[in-house]
């Protein structure tokens, strides 16, 4: 799993932020990046006295190349050139502690904050759990049913991500609360807190229970959009082979054998009709968990 992101972020956000698990995990612990470095703070001591060096250089180069000292000069132009080059493509690298992505993620990260969940928000059976909502809302989102409109697709598109923000947010305040109900019971309890402990780890168990039925009814519509999607391919299937069946009646007639055609091929009238019909009833189905899930 990765990080769930709340449906109101705008979507070029919440992909930024879904592909930068780590990096959302590291300034959750406190990490900030370094500030921006502007391009004349990164000039080096060396570069400034490169460049008041240089006149007296081409000076001094002019002076050997005039005389005897010729081939001096030529060595000593070559010299000043490579360094030249050398430290121009030092200037031109970016240093590694400047990096506009982990910048922007940060500051992005920081106006969300609270509006999305990493991996470590969840405990394992939280974790169970949440895989289990995704898994449901990604093949409703991905079936051609919904595609093909014979769901409510713009309800699904605005319905299933609210729903799957809200199961992370409630396991992940309830990882929480878990986390520090076994970090009590770890230090030992006075028998006095006993008694008050037995309604808390209740609480804790109808709380979980509520957030799975949620899930079990993501997972009856998920169920139910499956059926829906066995019997639209099923139809395509059989409206194709209808389609062909003029075909088969042709080269049965010409090859004299259309009093053998076998009783399958005249019924597939019959089966598309019938998948027709289970497809719409699987689609009723559909809608009517779908109705469960807004109550």
């Amino acid at each position: 799993m990765g990080v769930v992101v709340e449906p109101g972020v705008p979507p070029e956000i919440a992909g930024l932020l879904r592909a930068n698990a780590p990096l959302l995990s590291r300034v959750r612990a406190g990490w900030v990046p370094p500030a921006a470095v502007s391009p004349s703070r990164r000039r080096s001591p060396s570069s400034a006295l490169l460049l008041a060096a240089t006149p007296v250089v081409v000076a001094l180069m002019a002076v050997l190349l005039a005389g005897p000292l010729a081939p001096a000069g030529f060595a000593l132009l070559g010299t000043y050139v490579f360094i030249v080059l050398v430290k121009i493509a030092s200037i031109s690298e970016v240093p590694d502690n400047d990096r506009p992505n982990e910048r922007g993620v940060y500051e992005q990260a920081r106006w969300y904050d609270g509006r999305f969940l990493l991996p470590e928000d969840f405990d394992q059976d939280a974790r169970h759990v949440l895989l289990r909502a995704q898994r449901a809302i990604g093949s409703v989102l991905r079936s051609h049913v919904n595609a093909e409109g014979l769901l409510d697709d713009a309800r699904n598109a605005v319905m299933l991500p609210a729903q799957e923000w809200e199961i992370a947010r409630l396991l992940a305040k309830l990882s929480a609360l878990r986390l520090e109900h076994r970090e009590l019971l770890g230090r030992g309890i006075a028998p006095e807190v006993a008694s008050v402990i037995e309604p808390l780890e209740r609480a804790l168990a109808n709380s979980e229970a509520a957030v799975v039925a949620r899930v079990e009814a993501l997972e009856r519509y998920a169920g139910h959009v499956a059926e829906a999607e066995r019997a639209y391919h099923a139809r395509g299937q059989i409206e194709e082979l209808r389609a062909r069946l003029p075909r088969y009646e042709e080269l049965l007639a010409e090859s004299g054998a259309d009093k053998l055609a076998v009783p399958e091929i005249e019924r597939l009238a019959e089966d598309a009709d019938v998948l027709e019909r289970t497809l719409r009833r699987s689609v009723r189905s559909a809608h009517e968990a779908f109705r469960y899930l807004e109550s």
